[in-house]
Order: C-alpha cells, then sequence, then structure tokens
C-alpha cells in the first residue's frame, strides 16, 4: 500500500502566481495573521503595564535568548513577550482548527425532518459558526475536515445482502449470503485490518485507489466510457459568431482560473455552514492524463500560458498574454479568427492525429513513446499537453435546430460527447467545444475529479459570458482590439505512415464505440421541483422512484442501480454509491404496475421507498455506504495476494441502471424566476453496461427537470427513447398519485 501522490496546488498565472501570503492565511485559518497582531500588541501592553499573562513564561523565554551588545533589556524582554505571543496564537489555531474537526465528524443533523431542527443541532451550528472563521478561502478548511472513516466489515456485509435481496432469486440470495459470511468470518477481517491501517497515515483511505485502478489503470477509451459532457444554454445563444463566443468563453475561464489560483473562490458549504473538501478544484487547469502502457499518469503544471487549439484538422498554440497582460475577449475574438480564416492544410496523419486519445490506452502510449519523443512531434505535443485546456472551434452546427429540434438535441449530446472520434483531446482535463453557429460545450476528462467541479467552472462561465462580458449589438466581442498580437501558431507535426496506421487503428475503435451509442436528451416541462416539494418528499428520491418505475416497465425486471452520492464532508472526499434499488423501492414499484393496489396503498409504499432512499442517500454522505469498502477491501486483497470469490463476485456485478444528478452550485448567479433559459441543462456521460442505461438529471427551477438517456443500439434490451418515454411516463403516474393538478 501507498499513499496517494498528490500535486501541487495550483499556482497563480503569470505575475500572479500564488503568493506567501495566500498561503500563510489558508494555512493558519480559522484564524488570521491580523489576529497574531492584535495578540502580539496585547502582550506587548501588557508588559508595558509590568503585567505578565504568561506566568513567567516570557522571562524564561528571555533568559534563552543569546546574550548581545546589540540587544538592549527593553528589546530582549519585547523579543521574548513576542515569542510568547506567537506560541500562544498558535496554539490557538490548533486547538480551534481541532475543535472545528471534531465538531464536523457529527452528522446527526442528516437524520432531522427539514425545517425542524433539534435544540441540539441548533447549538452545534452555532459552535461551528464560532469555530469556521470569517471570509474564508478556497482551501482554507481543507486541515479541519475530518477524515472518511472505515465502516465495519459486518455492517457493510449487511447493508450489500439487503441492496440485493430483490435482485436475486432465494437460492441466489443463500448462496451471496453463504459467501459473506464465510468472508467475514476468515478473510474480511485480515483485510479490514490493513484497511483501517491505511486509514491512520492516508488523508482519504478511498480517493488515491479510487483515481489509480477505477481511472488511470483502466486501459479501454476514455471517449463515451470515462468522459462526460455539459451542455450550453438550451434555448438561448448569446451570438452566432463563433470567434465572438470562443473569445468571451476562453476569457471567462481564465477570470475563473485566476480566482482559483488566488483561493478567491469560496469553498462550498452546505446550508451555508458546512465546508465540503475543495482539493479536487487544484487539478482543473494545466492538467493532462498522459498515457501509459498498464498505466496512465496525472500531469499537472503549476502555469500555463497558452491554449490549444484545434480547427478543420489543424492544431494551433495560442498565446493568452500580451505584453505581461492577459488577452481580453475582443483580443482573443481576433486570434480565433485568424484560426477560422488560415487556409493551411493539415500535414499527413495530424487531422486524425487526435484519435490516438479516443482509442485504447495502451496503442496510444506505445505510439508516443515511438514517434512523439523528439523533434518537431515532441515539441508540438508538448504545446498540446501543457496547455491551459484544449479548445475545438467545430465545423458544425448544433443546437434546437432543423425541423425534428428533439433529434437535434440528441445530436447535440453526442457531438459533445464523443465527435467525430478525431476532434477532441480526450486526455486534457476538459476540452472547451465552440459550434460554427456559437453553441457550445464541455467534454471532461473524469479521472482529476467528478462533474460538480467542473460543473461550478461551467457555471461561473455562462454566467459571465452573457451577464457579465456580453456582445455589442451586432453579436462581437466588447472591448478593443490590441495591435501587434502575433498570430496563433500552428503546430507542425511529421508523422510517419507506421504511426498514421495505428492512428487509423485507434479511430476504427472509436468510431465503433461511438457508433454504438444512443442518446436520448429531453427537457419535461410538465412540472419541476416546485410541485414536488408539495409532495414533501425529496426532488431527488422522487426522481430515484420515477426511474425505478420507468424501469422495470421499460425491461419488465429490477437491476442493480448506481446513484452517485459525493463524500466532500471528508477531507479529499470524491462519491459513494447510493444503491436506489431497495426492497422498499420494488415494492412500491410492484404496487403501481398491480391494478388491485389502490392508490392509498401505492402512496403509502411510495413514502416508505423514499424515506428509504433518503437513509441510503445520507448513509453514502457519511462514509457508511457499500461499494467504496468493498472496492478497497478488494484492493487490499490484491495487494497480499489473496483470493476472495465473494469480493470478486461484487465488483463483477454490472450497474444496469447507472444515474447522477447535475446540482446548480451558484443559484446567485442566475435569476431563475426571470431567465429560465439562461442555465445550462446540464451534461451527461455513456453507459456503464452494454445492457444498461446511462441516466443524468438537472432540476432546474420550480418547473423544469431535464434527463439525458443513453445507451448502446448493440443491445437488443435497451432503447433510449423508449426509456425517456417510460421516465416520461412514470413522472406523470407519480403526479396523479399525489392528486396534484398540471402547473
Amino acid at each position: 500500500m501507498r499513499p496517494s501522490s498528490r500535486s501541487t496546488w495550483p499556482a497563480c498565472a503569470p505575475g500572479r502566481r500564488k503568493s506567501a501570503a495566500c498561503g500563510l492565511v489558508t494555512g493558519v485559518f480559522p484564524a488570521s495573521p491580523a489576529s497574531w497582531l492584535v495578540m502580539a500588541v496585547a502582550i506587548l501592553a501588557s508588559q508595558a503595564s509590568r503585567l505578565d499573562p504568561s506566568m513567567g513564561l516570557i522571562g524564561k523565554i528571555k533568559e534563552q535568548l543569546p546574550a548581545s551588545p546589540w540587544l538592549s533589556e527593553p528589546a530582549r524582554a519585547g523579543l521574548g513577550a513576542l515569542a510568547f505571543a506567537t506560541l500562544l496564537w498558535l496554539g490557538l489555531v490548533v486547538t480551534m482548527r481541532g475543535a472545528l474537526r471534531a465538531l464536523l465528524c457529527y452528522h446527526g443533523w442528516m437524520e432531522e425532518e427539514h425545517g425542524r431542527t433539534s435544540n441540539a443541532t441548533k447549538l452545534w451550528l452555532a459552535l461551528v459558526k464560532i469555530f469556521a472563521g470569517r471570509r474564508p478561502m478556497l482551501y482554507s478548511y481543507q486541515a479541519s475536515l475530518p477524515r472518511l472513516p472505515v465502516p465495519a466489515v459486518r455492517d457493510t456485509l449487511q447493508r450489500y445482502l439487503e441492496s440485493v435481496r430483490p435482485l436475486l432469486s432465494d437460492l441466489q440470495f443463500q448462496r451471496a449470503t453463504a459467501l459473506a459470511r464465510d468472508f467475514e468470518r476468515s478473510l474480511g477481517p485480515r483485510l479490514q485490518w490493513y484497511l483501517t491501517l491505511k486509514s491512520w497515515w492516508a488523508t482519504n483511505y478511498v480517493s488515491d485507489w479510487w483515481e489509480e485502478y477505477v481511472y488511470l489503470r483502466a486501459r479501454s477509451p476514455l471517449m463515451v466510457n470515462s468522459n462526460y459532457y455539459a451542455m450550453d444554454f438550451l434555448y438561448v445563444t448569446p451570438t452566432p459568431i463563433q470567434a465572438a463566443r470562443a473569445g468571451n468563453v476562453v476569457h471567462a475561464m481564465l477570470l475563473y482560473r485566476r480566482k482559483l489560483n488566488r483561493e478567491e473562490i469560496k469553498p462550498l458549504m452546505i446550508q451555508g455552514t458546512l465546508p465540503l473538501c475543495s482539493a479536487q478544484y487544484e487539478r482543473m487547469f494545466n492538467t493532462t492524463r498522459i498515457p501509459g502502457v498498464e498505466a496512465d499518469t496525472l500531469q499537472h503544471r503549476r502555469d500555463s500560458q497558452h491554449l490549444a487549439v484545434f480547427h478543420a484538422g489543424r492544431f494551433y498554440r495560442l498565446d493568452l498574454y500580451h505584453g505581461g497582460r492577459l488577452l481580453g475577449p475582443r483580443a482573443l475574438q481576433a486570434q480565433f479568427q485568424r484560426i477560422l480564416d488560415d487556409p493551411a492544410p493539415p500535414a499527413p496523419g495530424e487531422e486524425t492525429l487526435a484519435a490516438l486519445t479516443a482509442g485504447p490506452r495502451e496503442p496510444w502510449a506505445r505510439a508516443r513513446r515511438t514517434y512523439f519523443g523528439s523533434g518537431r512531434n515532441q515539441e508540438s505535443l508538448r504545446a498540446v499537453e501543457r496547455a491551459a485546456f484544449f479548445v475545438t472551434l467545430d465545423s458544425s452546427e448544433q443546437g434546437l435546430l432543423g425541423p425534428e429540434p428533439g433529434r437535434a438535441l440528441d445530436q447535440y449530446s453526442k457531438a459533445l460527447l464523443h465527435g467525430q472520434c478525431h476532434d477532441r483531446w480526450f486526455d486534457k482535463s476538459f476540452t472547451l467545444i465552440v459550434f460554427r453557429n456559437g453553441k457550445m460545450g464541455l467534454n471532461a476528462e473524469h479521472s482529476w475529479a467528478d462533474a460538480p467541479v467542473i460543473g461550478h467552472l461551467w457555471e461561473y462561465t455562462l454566467a459571465t459570458d452573457v451577464f457579465n462580458l456580453g456582445y455589442n449589438a451586432d453579436g462581437h466581442c466588447k472591448g478593443e482590439l490590441e495591435p501587434g498580437l502575433p498570430p496563433p501558431q500552428k503546430l507542425q507535426w511529421e508523422i510517419p505512415q507506421e504511426c498514421q496506421r495505428v492512428i487509423q487503428g485507434s479511430l476504427r475503435v472509436a468510431r465503433a464505440l461511438a457508433d454504438d451509442v444512443d442518446f436520448h436528451t429531453f427537457a419535461f416541462k410538465d412540472f419541476g421541483k416546485g410541485l414536488i416539494k408539495k409532495c414533501r418528499t425529496s426532488p431527488d428520491s422522487f426522481i430515484q422512484l420515477a426511474l425505478q418505475l420507468a424501469h422495470y416497465r421499460d425491461k419488465g425486471k429490477f437491476c442493480l442501480t448506481y446513484e452517485a452520492a459525493m463524500t466532500r464532508l471528508f477531507r479529499e472526499g470524491r462519491t459513494e454509491t447510493v444503491r436506489s434499488c431497495s426492497i422498499e423501492s420494488c415494492s412500491f414499484v410492484r404496487a403501481m404496475t398491480d391494478p388491485a393496489q389502490s392508490a392509498s396503498q401505492r402512496l403509502a409504499l411510495f413514502r416508505v421507498a423514499a424515506a428509504k432512499h433518503q437513509t441510503l442517500y445520507r448513509r453514502a454522505m457519511v462514509g457508511a455506504g457499500i461499494d467504496r469498502h468493498l472496492f478497497c477491501l478488494y484492493v487490499v486483497s490484491k495487494y497480499l495476494g489473496v483470493d476472495s470469490p465473494f469480493l470478486r463476485e461484487v465488483l463483477s456485478e454490472p450497474w444496469g441502471l447507472s444515474t447522477s444528478q447535475t446540482p446548480i452550485q451558484q443559484l446567485e448567479l442566475f435569476d431563475l424566476r426571470s431567465h429560465l433559459d439562461y442555465i445550462s441543462c446540464g451534461g451527461g456521460f455513456g453507459p456503464v453496461d452494454d445492457n444498461g442505461y446511462g441516466v443524468s438529471y438537472i432540476v432546474i427551477g420550480e418547473d423544469l427537470i431535464t434527463f439525458h438517456v443513453s445507451c448502446k443500439f448493440s443491445s437488443p434490451e435497451t432503447d433510449a427513447h423508449r426509456f425517456g418515454a417510460n421516465i416520461r411516463t412514470a413522472l406523470l403516474d407519480l403526479r396523479a398519485l399525489f392528486n396534484l393538478p398540471p402547473k
């Protein structure tokens, strides 16, 4: 077992490097350097008044100072007082941080009904606010966050068996129970001991292994299988000018990077009080996944002063600074327009070069080592991999276009998920894609962070693009052109025939994978969060139960269901699985499909199932889930060279339904009442299982839910549009169950 290899904290852009003061403020939080000054002045004043708050310690410190003719007696006394003030201040810092960490270990507030806070929880919240300090920076709470706890093996096994009970026959369940009990008696305690030992010295006992074994050691293509996408506004395109949209959006992202480097982004807080881990933000920019034969690595640079841009089969380096200053939107527009107007043809093999990042990892790793280790190829590849991020100026038009806008939206999703398989650099932390008609989106690599982190950047970018930067009446970026800007540099490649054959092999694999993806993206407008709240239930539980009902109607059976829940209440937390298909949800679904059941019986079962889902979600958030614990026990077994039939079977079970909610994290940036159209309609991902569905959804305002459904054409069991229709019907049936009128 080895600790996670963490990159350095992100640095500021040139001339804007992260200052020592920035690190000092974060390092002593929840205290502040100003509080040290106050304490030092107070101690010195007490000394001048012939008071000794140190009870003799200042005198002893003074005695340890070396004798010097340059130090008078008052100066020695002053230095002793300052040393004592510093020690006392540091002791208070450690005490406050330890108290805050202890307070954040309490999670009983989750069990309380919304709007009915107990006196004990109110007291706890008051103490958290006292010890949490004021004006925190992005990483201020990192050292105060508790470690993710390791659940007891018995508890995890019991919860596992409960989760699979509705999916197994009696005979299958007896076998699963026997395997679990044998594991609990024999191998489990030994593996648990090693895992507990790791949890004592590792910052987070899951995250480094999750990054390495789930992501970096995966040898299948990133495209579709791992990467995910984020969409633009659904009904609004701020400008139809491609270069102008790219200029504004890139400038907005760079403003975000500057705030990130200066730690000016506020840490996310639950209920405005409880901080979430911010560690995932550190590798958002200047990061690339480097292919390896057996395992990839993440290359994060402290800074990058350029972008890598792709258009019409050509690669460019676009410098972001001129004369020491960040390029404004108008200057960036001019630079992008130069790329669009450049008539130069691509070099042989250049047009499809990025297909290497879309195909299997091993051929790309070998090709990179063989053909890109020296000369022009090495220089050009470095320009791509060391860029702040990747930009594709896409030649197609996307959005709600044509006579069938619904089908066009499906194509828009596929364009963001995989494009032409050779026009995105899937290894970059994210690729910004700007289409010819001004529509845009993101494709993000998954290993460095989870979707809410890239979603935070995306929300800021959309809001800044429209509400802060804006466009002229003719659709161009505001501001003045900067004279004397050198043009973007076209990257040079010399790709031999053997390498071109490798590229074509990766492209064939990638195209077969992309062509097999069936996608359906749709906006559900009949009702939203506003009506669901009248049902006195969680919107997420409501939608998850609708998905269970839709899946049962679609396939006539239940399946293992994955719902992502964050564990960022803990340091370096990422995600845990909520197994949304439960005994209670299955009972409700069966009642909904049984004409003999009355509405009141169905409603009672719904409430039981929704309460169960909430319990499962809370368990996942506080580190009491099932799957990350079992995954880590499996990793320990591999390190020890022992085999566990139980763990092997658990980790091979297919997720027939994989779901995720895209949260809106910065509501203050958007006016959802007056400008509901000015919000991203979320994003999506490819199917996890060959015969299963992937479903992402976002609850927008009070009256809109957008769904992104994926599956594979090759599966005889799935159909994205059929499942989408079943989701609509299930949601309407739940509304009817509560006897609520249409909005």
